[in-house]
């Protein structure tokens, strides 16, 4: 309702405190405005978000004047502004080595001298190499055993097993459905595309058989996705992040709105013991209950961002003790960056340059051992953080309870100890940027295929994301690992008791010792 003069408070104090309280409401319409603008026009990645206001215009004349460099929310190891860029990786005349040849020589359309007619010699050769592929090619594998029997007696008939197979009695090898599974939950490729390339061979499978191909595959592989998620639970220091995902609602006509959790390790920042790994959790709700069955067996510090489930969990008598919230700087610092945007205030801009400055630092120990980090942290980074808390603090009591600034401030203070935990620890990292990396072939793959068929195949989704993704993060072919471990389990080659073995970075150190005793 608007406001007419005759309703209007006569007393300034009271004048005062409308008008700061209407400059808030405003400053957070603005805010919703520029928020639905950049979800509609703008930039996706906060990276080449317009930080700075100098950046707005492009000034060539003063070369003196450069914008500050913004913390880098995809990689904090990345360099900033201030060092010199690094040159593009690039295999310009130095194709992989392990990458096998295949020779072709074009001789000229006549080897006599145009001089005298006589035969000329060979003299040498010139030779280059280009990255080439041979087309796939779909094949019909033909499985003969032949059966055996004595003409001198009646002996039993002997003829070798059937090998198994992950569907048996199906028309597809392992290797087809291996190669479907990392098509679909390695590169996001759908189902509903793949029958279609496979008819352009003239083969024609309906989605739903492709589904339950890849259902046996995850039935199969559960035990070690089991392990690897037992595993990563064992060393302490736990990423997790989570994502909607739209499931069929049979009966309804609609989605219901699911949840994939991850959970992420990775200790080469530090060269701890933990590898690259993700782990993703299917479950129907987002709520305390569902992270606290995933996380029974877990206890250390969870890096997390500020959603409240993870602090209630982590308060409760339960859990007391047991786990450890170390909150993200990058989700903080996001709030201050929608701030600057939508209103170019100068104390965003100064907590932006202030967080820059940290992950200056952080770029620099990136790859040290953790008690050097803590110590550089301890010496360099925490008077950063302390100077950074105290100018919030002193800010805050001048600002109306309606701006999105404060709500900026608030956010960040709330959790000071949990954005200040990695001063003390330096096994760990700043921000989620790690689990945030692991969990976008999920959002990537949920875009693509618009929902799940159901609850099992959202399971199905978790158990081949995990084992393909985390090839992928140890430098694996996820089709070749795949295919290789499902072979060994379907064919009994290992056991229930050596998955240890199958799991992604123990399987590639055992291929890289072959190929070392091999060479």
């Amino acid at each position: 309702m608007a406001l007419r003069p005759e309703d209007l408070p006569r007393d300034p104090a009271a004048l005062i405190e409308i008008v700061l309280s209407y400059a808030g409401k405003i400053e957070s319409l603005e805010e919703t405005i520029a928020t639905l603008k950049t979800l509609i026009f703008g930039v996706r990645s906060e990276r080449a978000a317009v930080i700075c206001a100098e950046q707005l215009a492009l000034d060539l004349g003063n070369e003196k004047t450069a914008a500050p460099p913004p913390a880098n929310d995809d990689d904090p190891a990345s360099p900033t502004a201030k060092t010199k860029r690094r040159k593009a990786r690039r295999n310009i005349g130095a194709l992989p080595a392990h990458l096998p040849r295949c020779e072709q020589v074009i001789e000229p359309s006549s080897t006599l001298c145009p001089c005298c007619d006589g035969q000329m010699h060979r003299i040498g050769e010139e030779a280059s190499e280009a990255l080439d592929r041979a087309p796939a090619v779909v094949r019909v594998l033909r499985t003969v055993r032949p059966k055996y029997a004595c003409r001198a007696c009646e002996g039993p008939v002997v003829q070798a097993p059937a090998p198994a197979r992950v569907v048996e009695g199906g028309m597809a090898t392992t290797a087809l459905i291996a190669h479907l599974g990392a098509a679909k939950y390695a590169w996001q490729s759908t189902l509903y595309r793949q029958a279609q390339i496979l008819a352009g061979f003239g083969v024609s499978i309906d989605r739903q058989t492709l589904s339950r191909w890849m259902k046996s595959a995850a039935s199969i592989a559960k035990g070690l996705y089991d392990l690897q998620l037992k595993t990563m639970h064992g060393f302490g220091r736990l990423f997790c992040d989570e994502t909607p995902m739209k499931v069929l609602d049979p009966g309804r006509g609609r989605t219901r709105i699911c949840q994939f959790w991850a959970h992420a390790t990775d200790d080469r920042p530090w060269k701890g013991p933990a590898p690259p790994a993700v782990a993703y959790v299917f479950a129907s709700g987002r709520g305390k209950k569902e992270l606290r069955g995933q996380l029974v067996g877990f206890a250390g510090v969870l890096q997390v961002d500020g959603y409240a489930a993870y602090a209630s969990l982590a308060g409760e008598a339960a859990t007391s003790g047991r786990i450890k919230l170390a909150y993200c700087l990058v989700h903080a610092r996001r709030n201050f960056v929608k701030v600057h945007k939508t209103t170019n205030s100068p104390f965003a801009r100064e907590v932006i340059e202030r967080i820059a400055a940290v992950y200056e630092i952080e770029a620099r120990i990136r790859g040290r051992d953790a008690e050097e980090r803590r110590a550089v942290r301890q010496t360099e980074t925490k008077p950063l953080m302390e100077a950074l808390k105290a100018r919030l603090e002193a800010v805050k009591d001048g600002i109306s309870r309606q701006s999105t600034l404060i709500k900026a401030i608030d956010y960040m203070l709330e959790r000071w100890a949990g954005l200040t935990a990695f001063l003390d620890d330096g096994r760990l990292e700043p921000d989620t940027n790690t689990v945030e990396r692991s969990i976008r072939p999920i959002a990537i793959g949920k875009k693509n295929s618009l929902f799940s068929g159901d609850e099992g195949g959202g399971e199905t989704w978790a158990i081949l994301s995990s084992l393909l993704n985390t090839a992928k993060l140890n430098g694996l072919d996820p089709e070749t690992y795949l295919a290789d471990i499902l072979e060994r389990m379907v064919s009994g080659a290992t056991k229930n008791n050596q998955l240890n073995e199958l799991l992604a970075w123990n399987w590639k150190a055992a291929r890289e010792s072959q190929g070392r005793a091999a060479a």
